[in-house]
């Protein structure tokens, strides 16, 4: 019999708490309540993204009001050990949540952080890609994982959603090293979902009330896009999320990879759209109720989200073509009146050696080496002042 995946997508105009908390309960209800999903003696972790610090506002984290309403929730359903928690690239996980309002919202609910300072060996045989991943403890000592991510752009990988941000699973330092072992967006993809299958998340939720656009997943353009998605399954969710942007689910690695690695289905015939649409009424018991594809993208789409839609090219010709070329294809650059100096490039580049550093001093912007340069774009994500982007030069428009 053909499994259907269920994607829950709930219209929610603000953050406002009031809001964001029926629009929470209406996700859960939609998919059939939290009794299916996680055991009230279970503990339960909420994996949040705390990409870096960051005001909610800038669009770069989980809001608050989201991670507060699906804690509350947990908590009113009988839910006794609940921790939350993330791996920031470079900063510290107690910093980047009490800048992003996260920890103030847990301890407002008694919820405690996560032991994300220590690390184990999470060892995965049966992954096709990797065997093995250095997790923070908090996600081995946890029953049951519930992904909260963000509605985002994504420089590598084109968007980052739920299979993207378990990411932040992987302890610390790690996580740089983690692109220099996986460079390319494929086999970054590929390792993603081997992850997915050691880490077995039971339920993941996208914030998409206001999400980014442009040049994400740190330096992007707030956009309003009014929803909440929930599902068991990260690469259902993440079809919906490219379906409502107008971007081919196929060319995002994550989707078509997790279809192969058996995470999730990116066919649509097997993703089954349900919503409680309140706009009607104030009845808090409204019928659950199907969607179309084509009515999600009619009544939420948003055709003219800044994303990258190029083309995928697979011909084998072109491989070798490409390693020569590679210097001067997609790459970041940096923009010297909006760069300070601070280094954080340099610091957060994965690759031995440095493919980008300061050749004089700090007199002038660092300097990079594209054929060092793995196009792993930790450099642009972590950039506190949205001084790098990623081009496209004509050479590699052509080599797609």
């Amino acid at each position: 019999m053909e499994t259907i995946s269920k994607v829950a997508v709930i219209p929610c105009a603000s953050y406002d708490r009031a809001m964001t908390e029926q629009a929470v309960r209406d996700g859960f209800r939609c998919l059939g309540g939290l009794e299916g999903i996680v055991g009230r003696e279970e503990k339960v972790l909420l994996k949040p993204n705390l990409l870096k610090k960051a005001d909610p506002d800038q669009v770069i984290t989980t809001h608050p009001s989201v991670f507060s309403a699906v804690g509350r929730c947990l908590k009113e359903y009988g839910c006794k050990e609940i921790r939350y928690g993330d791996s920031p690239a470079m900063q510290s996980f107690q910093d980047t949540a009490r800048v992003s309002g996260l920890r103030q919202a847990a301890e407002e609910l008694g919820i405690v952080p996560g032991n994300f300072t220590e690390h184990t060996v999470l060892k995965y045989p049966e992954g096709k890609t990797a065997k093995e991943f250095t997790v923070s403890r908090a996600v081995t000592e946890a029953d049951a994982i519930i992904n909260i991510c963000k509605m985002k752009t994504h420089a590598l990988e084109r968007i980052t959603g739920a299979v993207k941000n378990m990411y932040g699973c992987i302890h610390g330092t790690h996580k740089a090293a983690g692109h220099a072992v996986y460079p390319s967006a494929t086999h970054f993809a590929s390792m993603l979902c081997d992850l997915h299958g050691a880490v077995k998340p039971r339920l993941h939720i996208m914030d998409g009330i206001v999400a980014m656009e442009g040049n994400g997943p740190s330096s992007g353009t707030p956009v309003s896009m009014g929803l909440l998605l929930f599902s068991e399954d990260p690469v259902a969710l993440d079809t919906v999320f490219c379906r409502l942007i107008h971007l081919e689910p196929s060319l995002v690695p994550t989707n078509f990879c997790g279809r192969q690695y058996g995470i999730g289905t990116m066919e649509e015939s097997r993703i089954k759209l349900l919503t409680v649409d309140r706009s009607a009424s104030g009845d808090e018991d409204l019928p659950v109720r199907e969607l179309t594809i084509e009515e999600l993208v009619s009544r939420w789409g948003h055709p003219d989200f800044s994303v990258d839609r190029n083309p995928a090219s697979e011909r084998e010709e072109w491989k070798l073509l490409r390693r020569v070329m590679k210097p001067f294809q997609q790459r970041p650059q940096i923009h010297p009146e909006r760069c300070i100096r601070c280094g954080i490039c340099v610091e957060s580049c994965p690759v031995e050696g440095k493919a980008v550093a300061f050749k004089k001093g700090r007199n002038k912007p660092p300097v990079y080496d594209y054929v060092k340069c793995i196009r792993c774009y930790c450099c642009q994500e972590m950039c506190p002042k949205k001084a790098i982007d990623v081009k496209n030069s004509w050479l590699s428009r052509l080599l797609r």
